[in-house]
């Protein structure tokens, strides 16, 4: 059941791991992580020395949950290594004993969920599987990769209206039987893509597809209250990926378009991963209740949630002054000035502005 898009069960573990630990490609990704140096002069050795660790750890992966284990351990030290602490609150609107779908904002690729479930491991919570798009997923061994870490697929490159319509029905009836039947939390982004421009905003869209499942004679209220939809704010004080996200913006509104690179979104993880990102929060709001008309008044109620946690640092308020000529907090704004010394005019406007959109955001949502 659901064999083509569900995460990968502890009978597979075994024959999918051997073939990771085969995989050149993963190989050399790793070693890109890990030995950085090693692996621009001497990548066959890098390679070489991944694929005995590998295999070392091999004989302790031997289920899904030991596989999470060393990924919350690995993401701990990362999250050490590379923020200037990870605070999260409003866990206790997270059930012990009722599974929920938590919807965030998404500002990074890998680290947007991954933070989710370090602060559900942290508070003693079951961890989530994750909604990843296909289009992330174009070689086998990434998606095996996912797979095996307790990701689910989400078809986004059917062709036709019907295979589309299909695929969606399909995820739709996944996640309410992962969630009401397996008794498991699941994580899905308010939107395909980043947030890239700092603007959270939900697409109805997904509603409408969580909908797909809802018998005609039960509410929408009933089937809220099942799926459990508990919107998460994800702020950061920096974005690792911020001057490549800005680069683009500014390429898009001075050319009309932007042609991704073959290996942007491996760097993009890379970055988002490893790269400084300041003061990191994490707020859990209140399940989404209530009869609502439609999907367009659910996503409103998930954007406010999500906009109202959302935690403003001094970027975001610094950025939002000098981008309308306020004063600026010198000291703080160095900061800034110091991430888009390289960019052009163009670029350091969607610099700030990703930046101060939730400080407008909030501002918005404040006056009415």
């Amino acid at each position: 059941m659901f064999d083509d898009i569900r995460p990968f069960r502890n009978d597979e573990v075994s024959q999918v791991i051997e073939e990771l630990i085969n995989e050149k490609e993963l190989q050399f990704s790793l070693a890109s992580f890990v030995l950085p140096k090693l692996s621009k002069v001497f990548p066959k050795l890098s390679c070489f020395l991944i694929k005995q660790y590998l295999r070392y750890q091999q004989k302790h992966l031997v289920n899904i949950e030991k596989i999470q284990l060393e990924v919350s351990k690995y993401l701990s030290r990362l999250v050490n290594d590379s923020t200037n602490g990870f605070s999260f609150h409003g866990i206790e609107n997270v059930a012990q004993n009722k599974p929920a779908l938590f919807i965030s904002n998404h500002r990074d690729i890998v680290l947007d969920v991954a933070l989710v479930n370090l602060a559900l491991h942290q508070s003693g919570r079951e961890t989530v599987e994750a909604a990843v798009g296909d289009n992330l997923l174009s070689k086998k061994w990434v998606a095996d990769l996912m797979r095996i870490n307790r990701s689910f697929i989400v078809k986004r490159s059917e062709e036709t209206k019907r295979a589309m319509l299909k695929a969606s029905k399909d995820l739709s009836a996944y996640i309410h039987h992962t969630i009401t039947e397996n008794n498991h939390n699941i994580w899905i982004a308010q939107r395909e893509g980043r947030a890239k421009d700092g603007l959270d905003l939900t697409n109805p869209a997904l509603i409408s597809m969580l909908l797909l499942n809802k018998p005609k004679q039960r509410s929408i209220a009933e089937y809220l209250d099942e799926i459990n939809i508990i919107p998460v704010s994800i702020s950061y004080e920096f974005d690792p990926c911020d001057t490549d996200k800005a680069i683009e913006l500014a390429t898009r509104e001075a050319t009309g378009n932007y042609e991704k690179g073959d290996e942007e979104d491996l760097r993009s993880i890379r970055q988002g991963m490893m790269g400084y990102k300041g003061k990191v929060h994490l707020e859990f709001s209140a399940p989404i209740k209530g009869d609502y008309e439609s999907s367009k008044e659910i996503a409103s109620a998930i954007d406010q949630q999500i906009i109202a946690n959302y935690k403003l640092y001094p970027s975001n308020i610094n950025a939002h002054a000098k981008l309308t000529n306020q004063a600026v907090d010198l000291p703080v704004f160095k900061d800034l000035a110091k991430r888009m010394h390289d960019l052009n005019e163009l670029q350091q406007k969607w610099f700030l502005t990703m930046y101060a959109n939730p400080v407008i955001a909030k501002e918005s949502l404040n006056s009415k």
